[in-house]
């Protein structure tokens, strides 16, 4: 164990004998995993820190977006602005593909 994670560790010892995490929110609970299993382990974390910061990464901008776009074809009456959407969807569902092929390929 390096010098970081055991200076972690004894804050964290610390913190417990003085009572400091018995009245933490969500304490007893399960923690919802489900949520990050589409995101690579190496990058949960940093999500974690971007969605608690209200800040989406892009990848799910896109993908609001894509959903967003849909219900908007699914309710429009004029053809003109229904074949308008149909070609901003399948702009961004291209896009949302290469983004995500360069995230897989890394």
């Amino acid at each position: 164990m390096d010098v970081f994670a055991k200076l972690a560790e004894q804050k964290i010892q610390e913190a417990i004998e003085n009572g400091e995490l018995d009245n933490l929110p969500g304490k007893g609970k399960l923690l919802d995993l489900t949520e990050c299993r589409h995101i690579p382990p190496d990058l949960r974390m940093a999500y974690k820190v971007l969605k608690n910061s209200g800040v989406m990464p892009p990848e799910m901008e896109i993908k609001k977006e894509i959903v967003l776009l849909e219900q908007l074809i699914a309710q429009c009456i004029n053809e003109n602005d229904k074949t308008d959407l149909k070609r901003r969807l399948q702009e961004k569902t291209v896009f949302y593909a290469v983004l995500m092929e360069k995230r897989r390929s890394k």
